[in-house]
């Protein structure tokens, strides 16, 4: 296994600019939802508040991915990254080429061992 570490950081902070600016975009979605019912009807309410919870979940979801980010950029430079947590086995390049932020290899995250 050959680790292309330029390469990675590159795909790392590529990721790192995208989330950040879904989050950035999404700012708006996540916004408390008014409960004025002279602008907004029942319905419109519901939905807006439904849009808002799934804008709160993908808000989530990137912050997570964020976080993973920051432990595969830590991983790089202390030269422990594309090795499995749990078993240590070298995780393929392709899967790392698919998920950067990989942590486990496919048997392990599978729960396929341990």
């Amino acid at each position: 296994m050959t680790i292309d570490s330029e390469g990675t950081r590159q795909r790392l902070a590529a990721k790192r600019a995208e989330l950040e600016e879904l989050s950035r975009l999404s700012q708006e979605a996540r916004k408390p939802v008014e409960l004025d019912q002279q602008s907004v009807g029942r319905l419109s309410r519901m939905d807006a508040i439904q849009q808002q919870a799934m804008a709160e979940a993908a808000e989530r979801a990137r912050k997570r991915d964020l976080a993973r980010i920051d432990m595969a950029e830590r991983r790089l430079a202390e030269g422990e990254y594309g090795y499995c947590l749990d078993c240590g086995e070298p995780i393929p390049d392709r899967r790392l080429e698919i998920d950067p932020m990989a942590e486990r290899c496919v048997a392990c995250a599978g729960g396929g061992r341990g």
